[in-house]
């Protein structure tokens, strides 16, 4: 895109556009921004490299592994720990560049994991997965700190949360709840804000963006302990905080692709009121309140509203959007409407339709035809669950889906037509 810029600049210039002194600036700007570009690519295939040869290292002694004696299998369980380090160390020292640091943080991050399962297994040390994948990133933490490594950072990240599912769910014979996951998690934080602060628009700060509502989003179903039926409701309250979180102007003056926490939120909240719409969803067993389901749920619930009433005292709620007050809604609902069944699937059917119509109403105010149609969407997948479990004939069925589709054209054709109209007005 820059290249394309680059190349109308000429014709700007002979349009009195712009000035040729202003074409000048424009053109160096990109083209200190082009110099930066090989050092993130270095960084990249430093970090793979890294990768690579780790991997190649262990394949090499895993292969060989049998024919050495067991003075010689420690010296090679210690040999790459030690060569990482000494990298590592080299690269503080020298205050090597961030490609240096990325790879060599890397390198030592698989040297830890591979000296750890080795020593382990040649003097058969008990142990399992879950507290192997824990001594390995809490091993490795420091080094986010001392590299300020975003590879480090990342890597760490996937290893908690595998040791979450691990210890969460039916991987293993003895399944608990990973609250160690928060303190691992809880000790990245410090990182993520560091990025944040110093490089918002950067790549690597939209992973983050991704990947810490991903990671949660995963692991929250290792907290359902007995109560099944909350688990659903937890999910909701976590999706609106996503939301709510990602409505917060530093996050929401970003492009869309770059807010994970928006399109988690918004998303992962439809598929939850789409899967509650259903008639046969409200015939739960009653749940009981003294249960770490519920704990979860009113502390997901307390920080969404504690939220809601910061980013109001900000002043940053200027429009009503029923997207960030459903989690009230819904957890009133929810406690309510398992008693009553038919109360539950009116109100939440009337709820899917009443985002579906403040969506489209959001994205005509915007011009914002990705929002427009998301609207629709939501009210044609409405359509299409009532399609399974409703007694209506296949004749109001058809002409429901005609009628959703009549909606998509003449909704996208009346916001085109506005845009030209609009464009039209600017030029005179």
């Amino acid at each position: 895109m820059n290249s394309k810029l680059i190349k109308e600049l000429p014709d700007l210039v002979t349009n009195n556009v712009i000035s040729q002194e202003i074409a000048s600036k424009i053109e160096q700007h990109f083209l200190i921004k082009q110099q930066q570009t090989p050092n993130r690519l270095f960084t990249v295939f430093g970090v793979l490299g890294s990768l690579l040869v780790g991997l190649g290292i262990i394949l090499m002694l895993a292969h060989n592994w049998d024919n050495f004696e067991r003075a010689t299998k420690t010296i090679f369980a210690f040999l790459p720990l030690l060569i990482g380090q000494c990298v590592v160390v080299f690269s503080i020292w020298k205050q090597k560049s961030d490609a240096w640091k990325e790879a060599s943080g890397t390198f030592l991050f698989c040297a830890i994991g591979s000296s750890i399962a080795l020593v382990s297994q040649i003097y058969n040390i008990p142990g399992n997965l879950s507290s192997y994948i824990l001594t390995w990133v809490v091993l490795s933490l420091p080094l986010i700190y001392l590299l300020k490594s975003n590879a480090v950072a990342i890597l760490s990240m996937i290893g908690i949360t595998y040791y979450a599912c691990e210890v969460g769910y039916s991987f293993s014979s003895f399944t608990e709840s990973p609250w160690l996951y928060l303190v691992m998690m809880a000790l990245v934080v410090p990182h993520y804000y560091r990025v944040l602060k110093h490089h918002k628009n950067a790549n690597i700060t939209s992973i983050f963006n991704w990947l810490f509502p991903l990671s949660i989003t995963i692991v929250l179903g290792a907290f359902v302990d007995q109560l099944s039926e909350l688990g659903f409701l937890m999910y909701l309250l976590l999706f609106s905080l996503f939301y709510n979180v990602g409505k917060i102007p530093f996050f929401d003056t970003q492009k869309l692709r770059r807010n994970g926490y928006l399109i988690f939120g918004s998303l992962g909240i439809v598929i939850m009121i789409l899967t509650m719409s259903f008639d046969g969803f409200w015939y739960l067993e009653r749940f009981f309140f003294n249960a770490q389901e519920t704990y979860v749920s009113i502390v997901l619930f307390v920080v969404n509203l504690g939220l809601i009433i910061y980013s109001y005292a900000k002043g940053w709620l200027k429009l009503f959007n029923l997207f960030q007050y459903l989690f009230i809604l819904f957890s009133v609902l929810y406690v309510f409407g398992l008693n009553i069944p038919i109360v539950g699937t009116i109100a939440v059917n009337l709820i899917v339709l009443a985002l579906g119509v403040t969506t489209i109403k959001i994205g005509a105010d915007t011009f914002h035809f990705g929002v427009l149609n998301y609207g629709l969407l939501i009210i044609t997948a409405l359509v299409t669950c009532r399609f399974f479990d409703t007694n209506m004939s296949f004749e109001i069925r058809g002409l429901l889906f005609v009628a959703v589709g009549l909606g998509f054209f003449l909704t996208n054709y009346i916001m085109l037509k506005k845009q030209k109209s609009r464009v039209e007005s600017l030029k005179h």
